[in-house]
């Protein structure tokens, strides 16, 4: 296994930055999430990893080797991709073999990997099947079979379960997480969807516009984001934001005085929706305009301070849209964000 060191990669197209002077570790055995927008980089970044995009300028290190200069075969890993890649020709287990064939492994040693593989990922009884004969789910395991077959140092994912419907996703999310745990497998995840990568990964790098906004443990993503982006992009629904007046380093919230460190102007106030809660005795207005029942909670879309705002509370709640609430928010949940730059006061820069 083998730790990964991204060193000030920067990726040119043209007159277009992708990536811009970027820089991470990733530890020996860790699973590490890229999360961001279509267009973010996230992708370049794996295929610059992999071998598959050459960079413009900065190294890639992989167990303390550089291997910039490596063609994709000689850097040690193997990858998975979002339209299975699996040969239609091919027997599962021929499928699962066929890296290991590549690398000119004996007979005994593909039985012994195949197997080793297929048991981890429940293929055990497809293994003399055709493709065409498995559903999109099995397809997606025999993948990821053959890339753990060949026992690589790194494991590339590159939005591993789009493809499937949303039960089949939990499926997988949980079976992922259950088997690269086992394996120990140092693993690079791209995906768009936050909740898949705050389920899986170890740590979460949250990236936009070509740079690392954030990188942390996923639990820490959502309570303290160190930008706006950050706050509205992790988390469903995402992170309110209002922005209020200060004056002699206060902030009102409606009736509520909170001490931030600016000294006038205007800050921004970030809130999740389930850090606040219904108030018997006022506090803040909260105008409601929309109801959503959402199962386990029941999500309110209106306005506070005149500005749009989203509150989840119990889903038995006798509220309707018109209705006029007085709210309480968790002051020691509340994220202050400077307006003019967008990042989180106190977080680092």
């Amino acid at each position: 296994m083998a730790g990964i060191t991204i060193d000030r990669i920067e990726k040119r197209f043209g007159a277009v930055t992708a990536l811009k002077q970027l820089s991470l570790e990733v530890a020996d055995g860790e699973f590490l999430a890229l999360l961001g927008p279509s267009g973010c980089g996230k992708t370049t970044l794996l295929r610059i990893i992999a071998g598959l995009e050459s960079q413009t300028s900065g190294r890639v290190l992989i167990g303390g080797r550089d291997v910039s200069a490596l063609p994709p075969r000689e850097r040690g890993l193997a990858m998975v991709f979002q339209n299975y890649a699996v040969f239609p020709h091919m027997t599962v287990y021929e499928n699962v073999a066929f890296g290991l064939r590549m690398k000119g492994a004996s007979d005994s040693e593909v039985k012994k990997q195949v197997e080793r593989a297929a048991g981890l990922l429940h293929i055990e009884p497809y293994l003399e099947r055709y493709p065409a004969k498995l559903s999109g789910g099995q397809r997606q395991r025999v993948a990821v079979a053959r890339a753990l077959a060949v026992q690589p140092a790194v494991l590339l994912m590159d939005e591993p379960l789009s493809n499937l419907d949303a039960l089949l996703r939990l499926e997988m999310r949980s079976e992922l997480k259950s088997v690269l745990a086992s394996s120990g497998t140092t693993t690079v995840y791209v995906t768009h969807d936050q909740t898949e990568a705050m389920g899986l990964a170890d740590r979460i790098a949250v990236m936009h516009k070509g740079v690392i906004e954030q990188i942390d443990k996923p639990q820490t993503l959502y309570e303290r984001p160190a930008t706006r982006f950050v706050g509205g992009f992790v988390g469903s629904p995402p992170m309110n934001f209002i922005d209020l007046p200060v004056s002699g380093s206060t902030a009102r919230l409606g009736a509520f005085s909170c001490p931030v460190a600016m000294a006038g102007g205007t800050i921004t106030a970030g809130i999740r929706a389930e850090d606040i809660t219904i108030s018997d005795s006022g506090g803040l207005p909260f105008d409601v305009g929309v109801c959503e029942p959402l199962g386990a909670t029941l999500l309110l879309t209106g306005r506070i301070e005149g500005q749009l705002a989203r509150v989840a509370v119990r889903p038995d709640s006798c509220i309707r849209p018109g209705d006029r609430l007085g709210l309480a928010p968790a002051l020691d949940r509340i994220v202050w964000i400077d307006p003019n730059d967008g990042r989180a006061l106190g977080a680092a820069a």
